[in-house]
């Protein structure tokens, strides 16, 4: 009897060590990511593809919640002067993933290294409504110019150079991000190896091999790490959005981050319970070298522009609720009214596209002399499909289009490096305002401004812009910005952006939202 029950009581141990160790069994959330991460430096990360993992793992002074809206991150609260202009943080109490105080200094010499003109960050001009970061970042004038001072450990005041109403969203945002002094001074560009990586935000990068995955893992310095479900993370680099569907069908990513939308009808059919199509806060555009010919003529860009019907691709070739683009500017962008549309726009296409004929004409380009130019864009059905599109709405004019693709990577290397005549290009906002999108088309915004355009008056008016603190005086002078943007056409619109992805049902926590920002640490598994 006793042997009996000493067996009985072995097995109720043995049930519930192993119930134990279900109930705690690791939590692997795997994502296919459409594109390869840039770098794991903020300072060098311009994709929205790498900034889902530089959100999981470096935190600012606000951060994305669950919803997308910015929320408090490394400050647990600020106070802001009656000018406007002046902002003093609260740095919260919280570690570096090795143990290390984080500091409102380590703001500081993170904002002046990102602007040093050394470091060649093409985004540090994010940071130019902070008063002197671009005297400091255009190198005529030394740091201190900076106004970013650390009163103490945990204080932090910023002046800007205007009221700026988007200045605490831009917070969220990887330019604004910390960085751990004492890991980037010691290992140089060598600090976001994984066996070197500090972050302060809830994962931490264990692995990466380039154009495969990258794995992250649960910082348990993370000051939240009691309400972070997720133990590991993967993001895979899958550029090819049928190979996304193959392994989610298959139950090997948890998270399709896009889909290729010729596919978009069995989708809809076989996979409703999965596919999640949202209003996104971002524009699709074709780009031309403003400074190079033929494009230094305006009427060329125009041209070309103009006869991109913007419907077909919407309609025909897409399918999946994008909205046409008459605007650089998105409808409904926040402080802001409507946007200064192409005046093209409504227009019947045919009628377009003798307009478009007649400006090449004037431009010199005809049967006699025909416009032969190379499009190239980025690896994706999806792109390809635009792109073979483009292609023959141009030889109506007579235009020969030799299409060129590489991997995102390269892309967009190429794009501000300017090795290009038309490319692709796509922005989301980082924050929700006009002026994040107008402000890529500014001569002071280098390697972003791809462009390359140069024009005084649109220039004039965005600093006119910067400097106005009535939200709808500044609302107009973005608009007259807008307006002639749209007139120089060194951008193309062609559509706004709809987020378009696969998310398994397993999955909870999942929000929608327009800025498409879904960060890990609020999500979690069913099991």
């Amino acid at each position: 009897m006793l042997l009996k029950t000493l067996k009985h009581a072995a097995l109720g141990v043995g049930l519930a060590v192993a119930m134990s160790g279900a109930a705690q069994a690791e939590k692997v959330l795997r994502i296919g990511n459409d594109g390869e991460p840039q770098s794991m430096d903020p300072h060098y990360i311009s994709t929205v593809q790498t900034s889902r993992l530089s959100d999981d793992m470096i935190m600012g002074l606000l951060t994305y919640g669950q919803n997308g809206e910015p929320i408090a991150g490394a400050a647990e609260s600020w106070t802001i002067s009656d000018d406007g202009k002046t902002y003093t943080f609260k740095i919260r109490d919280h570690l570096w993933s090795d143990g290390t105080p984080v500091t409102a200094e380590d703001f500081v010499y993170a904002w002046r290294r990102i602007l040093a003109p050394e470091t060649g960050a093409e985004y540090a001009s994010l940071l130019y409504i902070i008063k002197g970061a671009e005297e400091f970042n255009t190198g005529k004038a030394d740091p201190d110019a900076l106004a970013a001072e650390a009163i103490d450990d945990k204080t932090l005041r910023v002046e800007l150079t205007a009221p700026a109403p988007y200045f605490l969203a831009q917070l969220t945002h990887q330019t604004a991000f910390p960085l751990p002094r004492h890991v980037v001074e010691k290992f140089d560009r060598d600090w976001t190896k994984p066996e070197n990586i500090v972050v302060n935000g809830p994962y931490k990068l264990v692995s990466w091999t380039p154009k495969v995955e990258a794995t992250l893992v649960k910082n348990d310095k993370f000051y939240d790490a009691d309400n972070v479900a997720i133990d590991k993370v993967i993001y895979y680099s899958m550029e090819d959005r049928t190979a996304i569907q193959k392994r989610f069908r298959a139950g090997e990513i948890d998270v399709g981050r896009d889909i290729a939308s010729e596919q978009i009808d069995w989708l809809r059919a076989n996979m409703a319970d999965s596919l999640r199509i949202v209003p996104y806060a971002g524009i699709y555009y074709y780009v031309f070298r403003s400074d190079k010919e033929p494009f230094t003529d305006a009427r060329v860009r125009k041209a070309l522009s103009m006869a991109i019907n913007r419907e077909v691709i919407a309609d025909k070739v897409l399918r999946t609720g994008e909205l046409p683009a008459y605007s650089f500017v998105p409808p409904g962008t926040g402080n802001y009214g409507e946007p200064a549309y192409a005046d093209w726009k409504g227009a019947p296409y045919d009628q377009v596209v003798e307009e478009a004929k007649a400006l090449l004409a004037e431009a010199g380009y005809g049967p006699d002399k025909p416009l032969s130019i190379t499009l190239r864009y980025n690896d994706s059905e999806n792109h390809k499909r635009i792109a073979v599109a483009v292609q023959s709405m141009w030889k109506q004019l007579g235009v020969n289009t030799e299409l060129f693709n590489t991997d995102g990577k390269i892309h967009y290397a190429d794009l501000k490096q300017g090795n290009f005549e038309v490319a692709r290009a796509g922005w989301i906002a980082d924050y929700n305002d006009a002026q994040n999108y107008l402000f890529l088309m500014e001569s002071k915004s280098g390697p972003i401004n791809y462009s390359k355009f140069n024009n005084e008056k649109f220039d004039g008016l965005m600093a006119e812009a910067e400097a106005v603190a009535d939200l709808g005086q500044r609302a107009k002078i973005l608009a007259e910005a807008e307006e002639v943007a749209m007139d120089g056409q060194p951008v193309a619109p062609i559509y706004y952006y709809v987020s378009k992805q696969l998310i398994s049902p397993q999955v909870v926590g999942w929000v929608d939202n327009a800025p498409d920002r879904h960060p890990t640490r609020f999500l979690d598994l069913k099991q």
